[in-house]
């Protein structure tokens, strides 16, 4: 008040605040109350008392998802460990710290029923009783819903607002441009005006009289009143109408998180143990779980199992979708029948042709896409809207009307999967009944499901209703499918006797038609569909694929995985079915299925509900720690053990790792990343993680990175805090001098309480490092146990594997009689003639072969060699092999294991007994124009995996007109 000087500054403040003080009393007076279920019908509760915070991200603008609703909540389930932040409802309009511009208009994406409305709803009530984003001082709610029936008119922005509100009649003008205001526009998706953004006239003049499609048009591009602010909120599939430049921010609605499920099943159930009961039976079917993401799910089922799980019930507990709304449906009609008739009696007749009503208006408008209708609507499938009662009166809580304003009524189901089962049960009435459906819909429309009606039996009715989902790009009929299937179950078919009256006349067996889909997924022809097929099978209550998947995995099948290079999509597939199955997965071993960074991605999902993930040498990069990074930040990982070796992660994918591990969800305890391409920069980063009270990690693995002394003096300063409970940790083979010993043993003294295992192997400590670490090993303060410092020495300073380089020659009395050697028996040359070389047992007789006099491991075990094949002719074999190798005759157990890389010039391998692990490198030499020094670079070819029971020596195989030499070690 004092910011105003004159007195018509003030009465036009005493004219603002009396509209603000009515319009927050009108609109909290109806939004304090939610009905769930249908208005009208169903015992009303104060939203404040129920209301279950909803899991909101910031989403993006990208590409519309054009999948099924129901699979985008699937999918969305396995998603929340991603990166994305997380948004509270009230701070929607509020910048992210990277955001510098405010933001005018955001756009709410989120599938049917999945909270869209109630968090608008709960917006509102908040800002009605003074509790949050005070600086808006009108709020405008203009649901599309309602503006459609508005749509014929002519009329100023000032007129609209006032048609809604009549309490702002005393604004003038000059006041929506003074102050904060904000519309809501709750319902993209059920808009049907054209909003012509590009046609349509621009506008600035809030008195100019015009459509309310060109009003709202220029109130999103902000060319009326640009300083408001304004929330629209979409099916995703409906997003895409507003133009991208015309939003400063996309959220999504996900649901209910997990934790949040329990919550709204607490606060929706008054008794707390029937409430535990029915979260428990949730939790035992995972497709019911996973539909709980959505609050009306939550809803349906809460009504179904509250009674079931009653003692007043009896009767088997629903585990698949088709069974729950089976339930639903049954409740609905019993609850009509006590409410009007007073008992539980129905009137078969009135029912069933209440029921096809319904579903018949279910498909037509599922066809359309529609989850609204208007009267129109009903006309064109034949109901009289003026006896709308008698349907909505059949199922109270299924079929709802609303009066919007006196202009006209809307009508809708409670939600999509509603309207979705009703359509389901109505194909399946018309085929019983042999009704011609487009006789039953209109005339005039032929839809692309009319022609199943024509099968003469019922498992060619349902095999064409697969085949049509299958045909389908966006999955549009996924649910429908799920339900059509799971009412051909006779056991559903008994529930729904008084709408069923003729299944004596279905003659069928469920089990044609689950050999029918194993079928389509073995033969994969529409790979993108194989996880809907998966659910299908639920339904019809088959488990076997998934138990064969199971046993054909346990029992070796990953090998023909591997063999059969499957399609992204397919992993996907594969993904469903082992997130799916009922005992918890041990270890995920990526190796096992295709070791790549895109499978990876596929079978992420596998990863979560993993307690170990075993992804060592799978061609791993950054991409992967970004990705893994999220699964780490889940609130319900099981994952507990990670092994990323061998994978060039480098410094950048360990950082991106490291928020992961600072995470207060990370729960994981062995992180292994033994040659990964590591430097400084990832000790730094995992210091950070040491030092963290919460963190879990108990081993650490960061052999064979060239860490050196600088980088171990960051890993210790992280050792030294009193929060870290590292036990184990291995540094072997790290360039570590005296210098870093004397930093870990600092460590170890500052921190003694934890770790009791320290391995050192193939570094350079010197006797004064050793005596250092040496010396905690008495410590009776110390908990170390175990202290690795074998195979050390100078050269293990040098990077790379050259710090396991060895020297050997190559063994005469091995060579077959063509092989000719020299230089000191380091180079061997295939010659034409043959070699007066003496009788001996050791000889190879056929194969051109030989093997070094000394074991390359028998001293180290580890050891790093090179060697140089030039010439061409036929190519040249570089293997490490046992001495027991067979020398005499042409069979395959005499010949090296034909590891021929004709491409190459030449060839690096390494071998560590201990890890059971021999590795070939191609070995590129290059002099730099602005050095003199040669660049040494190595490139991973293949790796075999075993172990090792006997020394090894060094094979080579020349072929004619071929020569190798092996390489000093520099």
């Amino acid at each position: 008040v004092q910011g105003h000087e004159n007195g018509d500054q003030l009465k036009g403040l005493i004219y603002f605040l009396t509209c603000q003080r009515k319009l927050k009393s009108k609109l909290k007076d109806k939004y304090k109350i939610i009905n769930e279920g249908i208005s009208g019908h169903v015992k009303s509760a104060l939203l404040n008392e129920i209301y279950t915070e909803l899991y909101i991200t910031e989403g993006d603008g990208g590409d519309v998802n054009q999948e099924h609703e129901v699979k985008q909540i699937e999918v969305a389930s396995r998603k929340r460990t991603t990166d994305e932040k997380p948004i509270k409802c009230n701070d929607i309009f509020k910048p992210l710290p990277e955001q510098k511009q405010p933001i005018r208009t955001v756009l709410t994406k989120g599938v049917a029923g999945i909270g869209k409305t109630v968090s608008v709803q709960k917006f509102i009530l908040d800002w009605t009783e003074g509790e949050v984003n005070q600086d808006v001082l009108f709020i405008f709610p203009l649901p599309f819903r309602e503006l459609n029936l508005m749509k014929e008119k002519k009329l100023s922005l000032v007129n609209l607002i006032q048609s809604f509100f009549p309490e702002t009649q005393d604004l003038k003008p000059r006041h929506y441009k003074g102050y904060k205001i904000m519309f809501i526009f709750d319902g993209l998706d059920e808009c049907r005006l054209p909003l012509d953004f590009q046609n349509n006239e621009n506008l600035v003049n809030i008195e100019e009289q015009t459509s309310v499609d060109v009003l709202l048009t220029n109130l999103i591009k902000g060319n009326l009143l640009p300083s408001a602010l304004l929330w629209i909120t979409s099916r995703p599939a409906a997003a895409n109408q507003i133009p991208p430049e015309c939003v400063d921010q996309v959220t999504e609605v996900r649901g209910f998180s997990d934790p949040q499920k329990q919550e709204y099943f607490s606060k929706r159930i008054r008794d707390q143990d029937l409430a535990n009961k029915v979260f428990t039976h949730i939790r035992s079917s995972r497709s019911l779980y996973i539909m709980c993401h959505i609050p009306v799910f939550c809803w349906i089922t809460a009504t179904v199992l509250e009674r079931m799980l009653s003692e007043a019930e009896s009767g088997e507990i629903p585990k698949t979708l088709t069974q729950m709304f089976t339930h639903f449906l049954i409740f609905q009609i019993k609850h009509k029948s006590q409410k009007y008739s007073g008992n539980s009696e129905t009137d078969p007749q009135q029912t069933r042709t209440s029921i096809l009503a319904l579903g018949k208006l279910a498909f037509q408008q599922l066809e359309k896409g529609n989850l609204i209708f208007y009267e129109e609507d009903l006309r064109e499938s034949g109901i009289d809207f003026r006896e709308v009662s008698v349907y909505s009166g059949v199922c109270t809580q299924i079929f709802r009307e609303e009066h919007e304003l006196h202009l006209g009524k809307v009508f809708s189901f409670v939600h999509l999967s509603v309207q979705e089962f009703l359509a389901a049960l109505y194909a399946f009435l018309c085929f019983i009944d042999r009704f011609d459906l487009n006789q039953q819909t209109t005339k005039k429309q032929n839809t692309e499901l009319s022609e199943l009606f024509s099968r003469s039996t019922m498992t060619d009715f349902l095999s064409s209703a697969i085949d049509r989902a299958l045909q389908s790009e966006n999955g549009h009929l996924d649910l429908f499918l799920r339900f059509l299937l799971g009412l051909s179950l006779k056991s559903n078919q008994n529930l729904l006797r008084v709408v069923l009256t003729q299944t004596e006349r279905i003659t069928h067996s469920s089990e044609e038609i689950v050999k029918y889909i194993k079928e389509k997924i073995e033969k994969n022809s529409s790979p993108e569909k194989s996880i809907n097929l998966f659910h299908c099978l639920n339904e019809l209550n088959d488990h076997s694929l998934v138990q064969e998947v199971q046993k054909y995995l346990s029992g070796g099948g990953e090998r023909r995985l591997q063999q059969a290079r499957l399609s992204p999509a397919q992993w996907s597939a594969l993904a469903f079915v082992l997130v799916n199955s009922e005992e918890e997965l041990e270890e995920f071993n990526l190796s096992k299925y295709d070791p790549s960074e895109e499978c990876l991605l596929r079978l992420l999902p596998v990863v979560k509900i993993s307690r170990r993930a075993v992804l060592a040498s799978c061609n791993l990069g950054v991409r992967t720690c970004e990705n893994l990074e999220s699964v780490l930040n889940l609130e319900n990982s099981s994952l507990k053990e990670l092994d990323l070796s061998k994978n060039d992660l480098q410094d950048s994918g360990v950082e991106l790792l490291s928020a992961g591990l600072k995470s207060s969800h990370c729960k994981l305890q062995i992180l292994r990343l033994a040659s990964c391409n590591l430097g400084v920069k990832t000790c730094e980063n995992l210091e950070s993680v040491l030092n963290l009270e919460n963190s879990s990690l108990k081993e650490l693995d960061l052999s064979n990175n060239d860490l050196q002394d600088s980088g171990v003096e960051l890993l210790s300063a992280g050792l030294k805090s009193s929060h870290c409970k590292l036990q184990i940790l291995r540094l072997s083979g790290c360039m570590i001098t005296e210098k870093g010993c004397c930093s870990l043993a600092s460590a170890l003294i500052s921190n003694p309480a934890h770790l009791k295992e320290l391995d050192l192997t193939y570094n350079h400590p010197g006797e004064s490092g050793v005596k250092l670490l040496s010396d905690r090993l008495e410590d009776p303060h110390c908990k170390l146990e175990t202290l690795g410092v074998e195979h050390g020495g100078k050269i293990r300073i040098k990077p790379g594997l050259k710090k396991y380089g060895c020297d050997f020659t190559l063994d005469l009395n091995t060579a077959q009689r063509r092989l000719s050697l020299s230089e000191e028996n380091r180079r061997v040359e295939f010659r034409e003639e043959l070699q007066s070389y003496p009788d001996h047992p050791e000889r190879f007789d056929y194969y051109p072969q030989v093997l070094s006099r000394e074991s390359v491991t028998g001293v180290t075990g580890r050891c790093y060699w090179e060697a140089e094949w030039s010439g061409g002719g036929d190519g040249v074999a570089v293997a490490v092999s046992y001495k027991s190798i067979s020398r005499k005759g042409r069979e395959s157990d005499c010949g090296f294991g034909w590891n021929i890389n004709s491409w190459s010039l030449s060839l690096g391998v390494y071998v560590d007994c201990p890890s059971g692990t021999l590795s070939f490198y191609s070995v590129s030499s290059d002099t730099p124009s602005h050095s003199h020094t040669p660049s040494h670079t190595l490139t991973h070819l293949h790796t075999f995996y075993t172990t090792f029971t006997q020394p090894l020596y060094a094979g080579i195989g020349v072929g004619i007109g071929s020569s190798v030499r092996l390489c000093k070690i520099e």
